[in-house]
């Protein structure tokens, strides 16, 4: 059953620039008993730790009309995404190409979509002649809840006053990949391992603030934050958002208990909580709710030294990347499709579990490249927002930032579809995990992030210095 909240956003800006905006939030967590995604074997949930929400933003500004929609999903893939879009669409004028549908990353939704999916289904279905973990097409009612969220923050929507800007949050987020003394570069080493030489990476200690209030009371009533970290804190069985739900429990606290809290996952393909450099013991739930609270302390002591968008000009603006996809013989394809009776179990190494799924996902797709979507909102002269798809490293969403022209540039990973990761060249060359996870093409991210440059330098109408 859906549920809907919808809070208005207003503003006192001149009727000539005025933006309107609308915020609403649909609960999309699934029933009890659905597989569980994040890991590379069959979990199944046997609960809710708090409920998992498709949170949306609707901005108009005369005949410009967008939407920002993040899930507390692992992934969001395309055909969701074109069904959410077609349905928005229809119901509110707003172009399917302006809506943004991402997700955060939560490792404790459901497992609903790709490879391993089709995997674990079919072998219910062969074992019981229907998927008794699957009592409805989840991935339909999804692409129909986004919607909906979208349509109630459409219908709520009022003059608006928006502001932007980027605080620094350092403590909670550590480059995952390592090189080590042997001279490979692995990923999530171990607490102080002594054969760790240095992080094969940087982070990116930016925390992206996109703030709407209510002009009549001062009242901060919509905010999102994008902030690369990983969304794999928690573990466990049970439905949970991951930090974001702690993020806004306590922004709730300190800024008003209607605000609507949207969450980004900024690029952190590479990036995760575990500082290898401590023997501090923490519990999952403790971890969980010590990074969602102090990131929330960040943005509370920002939030008022955000720059006003005195001047809003909001525009969006896409690109289609033709992105090649990794090729495998078909001696090796069929021992990958042996091996996925392997997946989860202790016969296969980790690494070997995590190619063989990957080969069955590109034998899924079926096609020698992927048309991959990047979007740029552009909210005023010197505020932009960039949506990317898939897991992607920080370095290529650093590079975005360093290249746009505009003053606050926001990026936003898992936007559209997911592709699993997005690696650099360098990054290829090294190997690991991620790597191995990855259905693109070496070069595939550097693409993306010249389309995502493009796009920011046509909607960019002067080359203002950044801060």
């Amino acid at each position: 059953m859906l549920h809907l909240t919808a809070f208005l956003l207003a503003s006192c800006l001149p009727s000539a620039a005025e933006i309107k905006a609308g915020a609403a939030e649909a609960d999309i967590t699934p029933p009890p008993g659905y597989r569980m995604s994040g890991y590379f074997r069959e979990r199944l949930n046997t609960g809710t730790r708090d409920p998992l929400h498709a949170k949306a933003l609707y901005v108009e500004q005369g005949d410009e009309r967008a939407a920002l929609v993040f899930c507390d999903l692992i992934g969001v893939p395309a055909e969701v995404v074109a069904q959410a879009r077609e349905i928005i669409e229809r119901q509110t004028r707003v172009p399917g190409d302006h809506v943004l549908v991402a997700a955060t990353h939560s490792h404790t939704g459901p497992l609903y979509y790709d490879v391993l999916r089709e995997h674990f289904h079919r072998l219910a279905v062969e074992k019981h002649g229907g998927d008794p973990q699957e009592p409805f097409d989840y991935a339909d009612q999804l692409a129909k809840n986004i919607a909906a969220a979208v349509k109630q923050a459409h219908d709520a929507a009022r003059p608006a006053r928006l502001a932007a800007g980027i605080a620094q949050q350092t403590g909670l987020s550590f480059n995952r990949r390592f090189h080590m003394k042997n001279g490979k570069v692995v990923f999530n080493p171990g607490r102080l391992n002594p054969d760790i030489l240095r992080p094969a990476g940087p982070i990116d200690p930016d925390v992206g603030l996109l703030l709407a209030r209510d002009a009549a009371g001062d009242q901060p009533l919509a905010l999102l934050t994008v902030f690369a970290l990983h969304l794999d804190t928690l573990g466990g069985s049970e439905y949970s958002a991951d930090y974001p739900y702690y993020l806004q429990r306590a922004l709730r606290r300190d800024l008003g208990d209607k605000l609507v809290s949207l969450f980004g996952a900024g690029t952190c393909g590479d990036i995760n909580h575990i500082d290898v450099s401590s023997a501090r013991p923490t519990s999952e739930r403790s971890e969980t709710e010590r990074i969602g609270n102090r990131l929330a302390e960040t943005v509370v002591e920002n939030v008022d030294r955000l720059a006003p968008i005195g001047q809003p000009a909001l525009a969006v603006r896409r690109q289609i990347v033709d992105v090649p996809l990794q090729r495998y013989p078909p001696q090796q394809v069929e021992a990958a499709r042996r091996n996925m009776a392997k997946i989860g179990g202790k016969e296969l190494s980790f690494l070997d579990q995590v190619e063989a799924s990957k080969i069955m996902a590109l034998e899924l797709r079926g096609k020698p490249s992927l048309p991959l979507e990047v979007q740029v909102f552009r909210f005023s002269p010197e505020v932009a927002l960039v949506a990317l798809p898939g897991e992607v490293f920080v370095e290529l969403g650093l590079e975005v930032k360093r290249r746009s022209p505009f003053r606050t540039t926001l990026v936003v990973e898992l936007a559209n579809d997911n592709p699993h990761y997005v690696p650099t060249r360098k990054a290829f060359a090294e190997g690991s995990y991620e790597v191995v996870n990855s259905l693109v093409e070496t070069g595939g991210g550097e693409r993306l992030v010249e389309a995502a440059v493009e796009l920011l330098q046509r909607l960019a109408p002067s080359q203002a210095p950044k801060r």
